[in-house]
């Protein structure tokens, strides 16, 4: 059983029933009551645990996509399983790279694949959707909990204390929404609790501007947030605010045009010595089995997405997508500690080449599965073309059950120490003040170490290798995307996987799809908004 808070997140979902809906995914939040309850009233707030309650509804987000699993679906016209966050963020890291692929033929997904969306693309739209949907509804939490409010509700002093820590986490999971937007669509508005509830047009801000926003925001909360590894499990520290701004310093020459890799060193190298999140000294295949959140793997998690498999209802959402999307072929599902696989997702010939031989115990990350499966994809709708992927399971590390099989207890590992490792090594590669090689080399080959892999020397680290070794390490964590842009390797063609350009051997794409577009609902929504070039 994982902590109280984790339980928070989901069942108070299924009690309170919350309807909330978005009726433009460029408007702040519309509450609408459900029978005789207003959700964010004075009467709902009477109750002092409601605070921590809205809070729950802010993470449990990030995985599912209703108010009960996939079912009550916080987005009109999409469904709670496609607009999960956490499965929407997987479908644009994983599937437009080498890392991933998946056979079905869903409306406009295959276009993922090969780098041939559009602006009519769903998956975009869903995407688009969530993340300002959480950000409404972490605005309309910011509101409701004004020093004002709460002094008219008579709230004390001790809460009040705990309420200001909720709105920092808040404001948190609002700066993380506008990453991956101003990752992956450049130009959006920005919204916040000063700005008026209802429908309104709000003005769309360069990249740029973006950028400064959330550095505003994650520095400002250093001041807000508790002390690292001080809040329950699956919430949010300072070390993740620290580690979210180290991302995009990380990116900055990407989003900005102005290289900060002086920044993310410096604050890579404070996590790594202060924070007090170690380095997990276990099997690699541990960090992603149903009990990381207890058998030491945590101890590396900076922000987990929690799952739970009596706690929620979710089939379709999250990891439980993730891992049974995975399955299929000859792969003996139970073996996974699933009920079955849903005969989807794989990966490439060209990531299976970061590995030196994807069949013998050299560097244990390579969690191939091979019988049946051929190494090259002729058909992108044969689950069998493609070897799979075996990194997630939700068994226990010590080969006991999870609580059920059908849906999971595997942790999502957002952010992770080794993440940070890879980050100052990456820094130091590029000339960073404040680092050096040697000190990288090192963190590189506790990785390695752990995977039983070779170790290295200085004479190793070049940009070529930092790539090759985060995939190696942070495959399938929803980092692929951003790294090749980084290192100029997601578009064009200096760097070729199979389906990339819609051929099997892989062709050049136009680098104007470094952008994804603005979805094309979302225009019709707010004709003020202006289209990303190329589409």
């Amino acid at each position: 059983m994982k902590t109280s808070f984790k339980h928070i997140s989901y069942f108070f979902l299924m009690i309170l029933g919350l309807n909330l809906t978005l009726s433009s995914c460029t408007s702040d939040l519309n509450v609408t009551p459900k029978d005789d309850d207003e959700f964010l009233s004075e009467t709902f707030f009477q109750d002092p645990a409601s605070y921590k309650q809205v809070l729950a509804k802010l993470y449990s987000g990030l995985y599912v996509g209703g108010n009960d699993g996939d079912n009550n679906a916080d987005i009109a016209g999409i469904g709670g399983d496609f607009s999960s966050y956490l499965r929407l963020l997987f479908v644009m890291q994983e599937f437009t790279t080498d890392e991933a692929i998946i056979a079905w033929a869903d409306g406009t997904l295959p276009t993922l694949n090969t780098q041939t969306w559009a602006p009519a693309n769903e998956f975009l739209y869903g995407t688009y959707s969530r993340a300002f949907y959480e950000i409404s509804l972490a605005n309309e939490f910011l509101r409701q909990t004004s020093d004002d409010k709460l002094t008219s509700r008579g709230v004390d002093a001790a809460l009040k204390a705990e309420i200001a820590t909720f709105r920092a986490e808040s404001r948190f999971l609002r700066a993380f929404s506008y990453v991956n937007l101003m990752d992956l669509f450049g130009n959006v508005p920005i919204t916040t609790e000063k700005d008026p509830v209802g429908f309104f047009y709000p003005e769309q801000k360069t990249r740029a501007e973006v950028f400064t926003f959330i550095e505003s925001e994650l520095k400002d909360l250093d001041n807000s947030l508790v002390a690292s590894k001080t809040n329950e499990y699956g919430r949010i520290d300072k070390t993740a605010a620290k580690f979210l701004l180290a991302k995009i310093y990380l990116n900055a020459k990407v989003y900005t045009g102005i290289e900060r890799f002086n920044d993310a060193a410096k604050l890579s190298s404070d996590i790594i010595t202060t924070s007090g999140y170690t380095f997990a000294n276990l099997p690699y295949k541990h960090l992603f089995s149903a009990d990381n959140n207890r058998n030491g793997a945590q101890s590396e998690v900076i922000f987990p997405v929690v799952s739970d498999g009596n706690a929620i209802r979710a089939t379709g959402s999250g990891m439980s997508f993730i891992l049974h999307a995975s399955i299929g072929g000859s792969m003996d599902a139970a073996a996974q500690g699933m009920n079955g696989g849903w005969q989807g997702i794989r990966t490439r010939k060209e990531f299976v080449a970061l590995f030196p031989d994807a069949t013998a115990t050299a560097d244990n990350r390579g969690t191939f599965y091979t019988d049946g499966q051929t190494l090259s994809i002729a058909n992108v709708g044969t689950f069998t073309n493609g070897y799979a992927i075996t990194k997630y399971t939700n068994v226990n590390a010590d080969g006991t059950a999870a609580q059920r099989n059908d849906i999971p207890d595997t942790d999502f590992p957002m952010f992770r120490l080794s993440d940070v490792y890879l980050m100052y090594a990456e820094c130091a590669v590029r000339g960073a003040a404040g680092t050096d090689l040697t000190t990288a080399v090192g963190y590189i080959n506790k990785l390695r170490t752990r995977a039983n892999a070779s170790t290295v020397s200085t004479g190793n680290l070049t940009l070529n290798f930092i790539l090759d070794e985060r995939g190696r390490e942070l495959f399938w964590e929803c980092h692929r995307r951003t790294d090749l842009i980084r290192f100029g390797k997601f578009t064009g063609g200096d760097k070729i996987w199979e389906w990339k350009g819609g051929t099997q051997n892989g062709a050049a794409t136009a680098t104007f799809r470094d952008l994804m577009p603005i979805p094309a609902k979302t225009i019709q929504a707010n004709p003020t908004l202006k289209q990303n070039p190329g589409y």
